[in-house]
């Protein structure tokens, strides 16, 4: 087969590679991949002149001179690299953690497919590149099976912050030691093709120049591909459904979007500084500047209290309130309940504020009101009318909002929306919860 692909040409030859991926059988004859198939005509993928692969969350560039010897079976690997990191849609569900360190969540997102791809392929269909020593070429490490791009970002963060060099190669393949992480003997940035530091390049850049409302598209796509895949795949029986459960689940926990969203843009002005977090907090899994203040001027918090919001519903977007409030402890939180118009305004925070009751009393104090029906655009007219000018502002609703979205003076807007996930804001960020998570 090797001779017989010699005869390509390298467009040919990844051509070849889609059609063997979405023919390849399991042992019981039920195809492996054929329900990334629909992922797969969406996304594309072209060869072109880059140093190795990459994806900018949508397309797949194959750099010639980097495939053109490559054994089919790592060709392959490549492929099934990229196409996860689309699925996953790695390239803006994490975009936080990139804005900390870039090379950091590159190598976390790869640990997390790599390897999935491994375990998928034990009868080596689909194999790591290797390094001309023969070690993996990438980021590998048995550690961190299971774990979430997040959990491998802090794991190599704080590595990184107490000098462990978990960026350098790893020794062994016991638990934990794999290559690419654990106890590393060299010192600095793996660079592109050694055991580490990738087999591919992450044009986050491209990715983060697509508008919120592009994302939103994009990511829909995206969903539908997996969805028709996964119709497919059922057709030929349970072997077909490989890894499509976890693609068509929320890929980060949404508590953990809601604070690092309020992290992100409250804390200090010099983005510059997130290059180096305050290890201070990193022991709660919270991401703070250093150099800069570590207190949050306003807050605005809106909470849907229409009539389709249940008491459990409240319950949890108020847990949710008392822990940003221990996150990043403003100066002062504007709590706004709403309906059609503004039910009721409560104020939290600095007690030298006028008619301001402490962080500490929300909770057990705050007074819901509201039960009509859904008219997001009275909130956005009240920061208008009032000239308020939060650093951030948070609205948590159902999104049963029809067409209706707002028009906002503030960009650094999220939106919690509820147990509907055809429901995405055309303006600012959406983070989708379930009730039941």
């Amino acid at each position: 087969m090797l001779m017989l692909n010699k005869e390509l040409t390298v467009e040919q030859r990844a051509r070849k590679a889609v059609a063997d991926i979405l023919n390849h059988k399991e042992p019981d004859g039920t195809p492996r991949y054929v329900a990334l198939a629909g992922l797969i005509m969406l996304s594309g993928t072209k060869v072109g002149n880059c140093s190795t692969a990459y994806t900018d969350g949508l397309n797949v560039v194959l750099g010639r001179a980097f495939i053109e010897n490559m054994p089919d079976s790592e060709l392959r690997f490549i492929l099934l690299h990229e196409w996860k990191h689309i699925g996953y849609r790695h390239m803006h569900t994490y975009e936080n953690l990139w804005k900390i360190d870039g090379d950091i969540a590159n190598q976390a997102c790869d640990y997390v497919i790599n390897m999935e791809a491994v375990d998928e392929n034990p009868d080596g269909f689909a194999t790591m590149p290797l390094t001309p020593e023969g070690e993996k070429m990438g980021c590998y490490n048995k550690k961190y099976r299971g774990w979430s791009p997040t959990q491998v970002f802090n794991d190599l963060y704080e590595e990184q912050e107490g000098g462990g060099g978990g960026e350098g190669e790893g020794e062994g393949e016991g638990e934990g030691e794999g290559e690419g992480g654990g106890q590393g003997k060299k010192k600095g940035k793996p660079q592109v093709g050694e055991a580490g530091g990738g087999f591919d390049e992450h044009d986050w850049e491209k990715a983060k120049e697509m508008s919120e409302k592009e994302k939103g598209e994009l990511a829909e796509q995206i969903e539908r591909a997996i969805q028709q895949g996964s119709i497919v795949a059922g057709k030929f029986g349970s072997g077909g459904d490989r890894g499509l459960g976890q693609m068509l689940e929320a890929q980060v926990n949404w508590r953990e979007m809601l604070r690092d969203f309020v992290t992100a843009t409250c804390s200090g002005r010099d983005f510059s500084t997130w290059k180096k977090p305050n290890r201070r907090f990193m022991s709660a899994r919270v991401y703070m500047p250093s150099g800069v203040t570590e207190r949050v001027e306003e807050l605005l918090i809106a909470i849907d209290t229409s009539g389709s919001i249940r008491q459990s519903d409240l319950t949890m977007f108020l847990s949710e309130v008392a822990c940003i409030c221990n996150t990043v402890t403003p100066e002062l939180i504007r709590l706004l309940y709403w309906d059609t118009s503004i039910a009721a305004e409560e104020l939290y925070g600095d007690a030298a504020l006028p008619n301001t009751k402490p962080l500490t009393e929300l909770v057990d104090s705050t007074k819901p009101a509201g039960g009509g029906g859904t008219t997001v655009s009275c909130v956005s007219e009240y920061v208008r009318a009032n000239n308020l000018k939060p650093q951030a502002i948070i609205v948590l609703t159902d999104g049963h909002v029809g067409s209706d979205w707002g028009t906002w003076p503030n960009n650094n807007l999220m939106w919690g929306i509820l147990d509907n996930k055809s429901a995405r804001a055309p303006i600012g960020k959406t983070v989708h919860i379930d009730s039941k998570s």
